[in-house]
């Protein structure tokens, strides 16, 4: 048995390229075609994917930084007005105290002229009440 080329080969060989010629044409440039596209696509949502990490990181800190400014405001106002009802009360509380000793003062003077009125009264009733002592005592008028 003997091989030999005879054209039928020669036709199967140019009907195969013309096939893969063809096949290329029609199926093979265009998914590689698809395929680049899609490629280019996944690479672009990538970058963008990439930025938008970036973005949300920055936007993250830029919070926590505002967070944190703010709590440094808060705790500063918040100290700011301790320090003023401190220093309002402190007023106000020297302010009563300081009416609360003029009254004080007031009702010693009230108490004392009214001390020294009744004494006075006292001894001016003392002969009077000295005698009706007496009386009683001894049982006589004198």
């Amino acid at each position: 048995m003997k091989i030999s080329i005879d054209i039928s080969l020669v036709i199967q060989i140019v009907g195969f390229l013309v096939l893969i010629w063809a096949m290329n044409r029609v199926m093979y440039k265009p998914i590689r075609g698809i395929l680049a596209e899609r490629k280019t696509k996944i690479q672009g949502m990538e970058v963008a994917i990439s930025g938008a990490d970036a973005e949300v990181d920055k936007k993250e800190k830029e919070y926590a930084d505002g967070i944190r400014q703010a709590r440094i405001r808060g705790q500063k106002e918040k100290e700011s007005l301790m320090e003023a009802a401190m220093a309002e009360e402190k007023a106000l509380i020297e302010k009563i105290n300081t009416a609360a000793q003029a009254e004080l003062k007031v009702v010693k003077t009230r108490i004392t002229e009214e001390m020294n009125a009744v004494k006075a009264a006292l001894e001016a009733e003392i002969d009077a009440f000295a005698n009706a002592i007496e009386q009683k005592i001894l049982g006589r008028v004198a």
